[in-house]
């Protein structure tokens, strides 16, 4: 496949988590696909297309609202980018049923995103759970 396809794969991944933070659902609706899945066995709803990452940020954002997101490394094969990052952020607001409780979070996430001409069209997250449940609170450490 073309390097430079590979490097706009890259830097649309990257954009995406731009998008994500600032709740672009311009950006979302323009390089997001009607029929985009994310797998997240961590999460009670499904999350599809542009409107599903919009809810998405609107389940997160709200506990999290400082969340910063480095991301670490990319890998790009074919029509899909593996991404590497941490999600740091303050549990300020509640997280589904669980109340605030000021702690820091700081875990480990492998994102793996398949691309169509340009679009996301797919994407399975992994993320710590376990030990953001941990770093929370919620369970022993």
């Amino acid at each position: 496949m073309d390097t430079n396809i590979l490097e706009a794969n890259k830097q649309l991944c990257r954009d995406y988590f731009k998008a994500f933070l600032a709740r672009d659902t311009a950006w979302m609706a323009r390089h997001i696909a009607p029929d985009f899945v994310r797998h997240d066995p961590g999460l009670p709803f499904d999350v599809r297309g542009p409107q599903g990452v919009a809810q998405l940020h609107d389940a997160l954002m709200p506990a999290f609202p400082d969340m910063v997101l480095p991301l670490q490394d990319f890998v790009a094969e074919g029509e899909k980018v593996l991404v590497r990052l941490r999600v740091q952020a303050t549990h300020t607001g509640p997280l589904g049923d669980m109340a605030a409780t000021g702690r820091r979070i700081d875990i480990g996430v492998l994102d793996l995103f398949q691309i169509r001409d340009g679009v996301l069209i797919e994407h399975w997250a992994l993320l710590d759970n376990l030990g953001m449940l941990k770093q929370l609170g919620a369970l022993p450490a």
